[in-house]
């Protein structure tokens, strides 16, 4: 496996080779990986999500998977890196982590079969797909804010070739703590199938990116917490919270929502509200209370 890390050096896009704790440029120029400013690991023409793939998240909202998998898109304005910070606007607050595996195109993909679909594939990298249930009610259909708000889509650090998908373990941090474990033998759809599903109509480019679902326990998270995604074998993403500098306009479009969906979706599906559309600090204190 070769690990890439595309970083801003003196100024410019370079894409690197790490070795060891080192990142060293073609032309010999050397960075620690510490002291790198990192970049997303590809430039996409389109990010593209599948909504469930993983049997614990499927558990967890108590449904049960469609006979193929379901997408969304996200904006490409809504990409951001590894150590980048996750804006959470003000005025809003059920935003949630996602922790996933992540594609990358490498070459132009159209109509394969999904035992040639590794022929197309760069290499994985890892994201997290971040989600602003605050805007559930009015884009539900489409996702379109909910997931595709301004950098709500971290990928990194790197991208790795050759690596093999196959039994592998995803785990998502928030402050150190785990919150999300699963296999990647848990998956409904492999990676390959999914690259090859999206191919039928939609030409897939160099760099695209294909986000291939989250496990169960996705979560609100609160400005300040610092939120890690570690996946065996692809590193670990970090990214922290921060609030917005600007509150969402009151004067234009539908505002955030607390409502019963918002709640259950932002808290892992199923709860029993009973008809109470607010929660209280003392049902939920970790995730009503700002710090």
């Amino acid at each position: 496996m070769t690990e890439y890390r595309r970083i801003l050096l003196d100024g410019a896009v370079v894409q690197t080779v790490r070795e060891g704790e080192m990142l060293v440029a073609a032309d010999g120029r050397r960075v620690a990986i510490a002291d790198a400013h990192h970049l997303p690991p590809a430039e996409p023409t389109k990010i593209i999500a599948v909504h469930l793939n993983y049997d614990s998240r499927t558990q967890e909202f108590m449904t049960k998977l469609p006979a193929a998998p379901t997408y969304f898109q996200k904006p490409l304005t809504a990409i951001n890196s590894h150590k980048g910070a996750v804006v959470r606007p003000e005025g809003c607050k059920w935003l949630n982590y996602e922790g996933e595996i992540v594609i990358v195109i490498g070459k132009t993909c159209r109509n394969i079969a999904p035992e040639d679909a590794g022929e197309y594939i760069a290499g994985y990298t890892i994201g997290n797909d971040f989600g602003l249930h605050d805007f559930r009610d009015t884009d539900a259909g489409s996702m379109l804010r909910v997931k595709g708000s301004d950098t709500l889509a971290p990928v990194g650090p790197g991208l790795i070739t050759d690596w093999d998908f196959r039994n592998k373990v995803i785990r998502t941090y928030v402050n150190g703590e785990v919150k999300q474990e699963d296999n990647t033998d848990n998956m409904e759809w492999d990676m390959h199938y999914l690259v090859a599903d999206i191919a039928r109509t939609i030409t897939l480019l160099p760099g695209d990116m294909l986000f291939s679902g989250t496990p169960a326990n996705s979560r609100p998270v609160q400005p300040g917490d610092v939120v890690e995604v570690e996946v065996e074998g692809l590193g670990r993403l970090s990214n922290t919270i921060v609030v917005g500098p600007t509150p969402i306009r009151k004067d234009v479009g539908a505002q955030p929502t607390e409502s019963e969906e918002v709640i259950s979706t932002a808290m892992g599906g199923d709860w029993e509200f009973r008809g109470i559309r607010t929660p209280s600090k003392d049902l939920y204190p970790s995730t009503v209370e700002e710090k």
